[in-house]
């Protein structure tokens, strides 16, 4: 472990929450029917800013970088025993760049976290959430990270991910189960699990997340938080390394509002040099847009996923939420299909996860000089590796041609649609232990992966934004999310509805309640 650095793992049982554990979150069983705990309402004044409020503040000198850095580390004592979204804590090191402050960055003095997944952070470690990675140190900052910090932003550790970030929960073998804030019963959601039930928790006020099949999206419907993935090559990469996963992975945020997430965007968006893929510049374009009136716009419903898997009536019942909201905005919403082969394109999402994945536990073997052992990952991960292994080039390429195949089918949906309306999630946030990496039935698993996340992976086959909204909640009272997916750099056409909708339907104050034992 790196000076400065601490590792964190914890895992709380339900005994051991009743039984006096110092705060836990109220409702943390509620999928079982038990009653929620007496609460205490532990959220302070501080807790109704977003992150560019307490920019705002620190700006004003109403409080120190300092003390919102010390905020940030005193919640994360109190409540990530609770819910187990840290693994890696970088106190020190966040004191010791307040020196480095630029006090007219966006972000001045903002906490910050970093995903611990694909992400360069100089003098540190980095475990992609696996066992095999551990004590990985990192020698520099990535382009992104080094973006991060030039907006101002106080990195004070790394957030939870799965294996590789192979599954849409974030529980591992290496650092335990991350809990949903909303019910410690449940799912936070994966890859970006980690981050967003931070963010959710208020640890910090947005946190860095990654989406390669809807990793940033998923955890912010299942955490009420808005999430918004970018067009390919419109953000850099966290690290040297291929071009995540063919350019199926975008890295970005999540984020309580809608114009933390536009005002981050213009700070860290941009070419970077060498890049397999490179959206055009916007130059401050994107808070802009979240300011401006929109035209009308058509907007396409999808009436049931490309995979044909049922969805849970709740979900569909927020979309119509988001449907009446839009209207109201003055924009058409009708239903339409874009002519898309899912399961060509499905079958080529595999292929370039399981070769890439391959390629990644190759690199650690060689900086181990010793082979991966099923011992050393889990299960479905060492399956996916496995199978990367059998899949020749001509596969490859051939899934490759599929990606660009399906981005022109998309493309020719989008010439008469603004945007494509849908659930992000299938079903609202599942037990912990359903999507796991580990588990007991294959086959179960595989099925649940594809109910739970029916509609995310298209926007990164073709490398179109999208986005994910809080707009509504289910019977039990957890976060649901509706999905907007825009033309290819686009970005600006999300960011201002999502704006107009946050207006409409005002998410910021429906936050989890934190109980004092």
């Amino acid at each position: 472990m790196s000076p400065g650095e601490t590792s964190v793992r914890h895992g709380v049982t339900r005994r051991e929450f009743v039984g006096g554990v110092a705060v836990g979150v109220a409702g943390l069983a509620g999928a079982a029917g038990e009653s929620p705990a007496a609460t205490e309402n532990l959220w302070d004044e501080l807790d109704r800013e977003d992150a560019t409020g307490l920019a705002e503040l620190v700006r004003r000198g109403k409080l120190s970088p300092a003390e919102l850095l010390e905020r940030s580390i005193k919640r994360m004592d109190k409540l990530n025993p609770i819910i187990n979204a840290v693994t890696l804590r970088h106190d020190e090191l966040a004191r010791e760049s307040l020196a480095k402050l630029d006090p007219e960055s966006p972000f001045a003095g903002v906490p910050f976290l970093l995903k611990d997944l694909a992400v360069a952070m100089a003098g540190t470690s980095l475990t992609n959430g696996s066992r095999f990675f551990a004590g990985m140190k990192v020698d520099h900052d990535g382009e992104l990270v080094r973006r991060f910090r030039a907006a101002g932003l106080v990195i004070v550790g790394k957030a939870a991910s799965p294996e590789l970030g192979l599954t849409t929960t974030t529980e591992s073998a290496a650092n335990g189960l991350v809990r949903n804030p909303w019910n410690l019963g449940l799912t936070a959601g994966g890859s970006s699990g980690g981050s967003a039930a931070a963010v959710a928790a208020g640890l910090v006020p947005m946190a860095h997340a990654s989406d390669g099949g809807g990793s940033i999206r998923i955890p912010a419907a299942a955490c009420g938080l808005f999430g918004l993935k970018p067009s390919r090559g419109r953000v850099p990469f966290t690290i040297r390394r291929y071009q995540g996963w063919a350019g199926l992975s975008t890295h970005f945020a999540v984020t309580r509002s809608v114009r933390d997430a536009a005002r981050l965007l213009d700070a860290v968006a941009g070419p970077e040099a060498g890049a397999a893929f490179m959206a055009a510049p916007r130059g401050g374009e994107f808070l802009a847009a979240t300011r401006q009136r929109q035209r009308p716009l058509r907007i396409a419903r999808l009436p049931a996923p490309l995979a044909g898997t049922p969805v849970d009536p709740q979900c569909e019942r927020a979309v119509d939420v988001a449907v009446e909201a839009c209207r109201k905005l003055a924009h058409k919403v009708e239903e339409a299909t874009p002519a898309i082969d899912f399961k060509a394109y499905n079958a080529a999402f595999g292929t370039v996860v399981a070769v890439n994945t391959r390629a990644t536990l190759n690199d650690r073997e060689k900086q181990l000089g010793r082979a991966c052992t099923p011992q050393d990952v889990e299960s479905v991960t060492w399956f996916i590796a496995e199978s990367g292994r059998q899949i020749d080039a001509l596969a490859y390429a051939a899934a490759c041609e599929t990606f660009d195949q399906t981005a022109r089918q998309s493309a020719a949906f989008f010439a008469d649609w603004d945007l494509l309306l849908s659930p992000t999630l299938g079903k609202p946030p599942v037990p912990l232990g359903v999507l796991s990496l580990s588990p007991k039935d294959f086959q179960r698993y595989a099925t649940e992966v594809s109910l739970f996340s029916p509609y995310a992976s298209l926007a990164n086959v073709t490398g179109q934004p999208a986005m994910s909204l809080p707009l509504a909640e289910s019977s039990a009272g957890l976060p649901l999310g509706v999905m907007f997916l825009a033309r290819y750099a686009e970005e600006s056409t999300l960011l201002g509805l999502a704006a107009a909708l946050e207006r409409e339907l005002p998410w910021r104050e429906r936050r989890p309640r934190f109980s004092a034992a």
